[in-house]
C-alpha cells in the first residue's frame, strides 16, 4: 500500500502566478509527496502524489483556469490494474 495514492496532475492557466508560492501553499496545506510546481506567471504545471486530489484541484482553480486534469490511482497500477 502506498502512502499517498494519487497521481494528480494538471496544468494552471493564469495571470501572475507564483510557482514558489503555489509550491508552498501546497506543502504546507495538503499532505503529499513528489509535488512538482512549475512554470511562469501565466502557466503552472501541477504534479503531487495526495490522497485527496480533489482539495488540490480545488485549490488550484482558485488560481486560474484548470485544465488536462489527470488523476491516476497508484495502488491500482501497481497491483497492474488501470489507474
Amino acid at each position: 500500500m502506498l502512502e499517498y495514492r494519487y497521481d494528480t496532475q494538471l496544468l494552471i492557466d493564469g495571470k501572475d502566478l507564483d510557482e514558489d508560492a503555489i509550491n508552498d501553499y501546497i506543502r504546507d496545506n495538503f499532505k503529499g509527496d513528489s509535488l512538482l510546481a512549475v512554470g511562469d506567471d501565466e502557466l503552472i504545471k501541477i504534479h503531487y502524489h495526495t490522497n485527496e486530489p480533489w482539495k488540490v484541484l480545488e485549490y488550484c482553480a482558485t488560481l486560474g483556469e484548470i485544465y488536462d486534469i489527470v488523476v491516476e490511482d497508484m495502488d491500482r497500477q501497481s497491483r497492474g490494474l488501470k489507474g
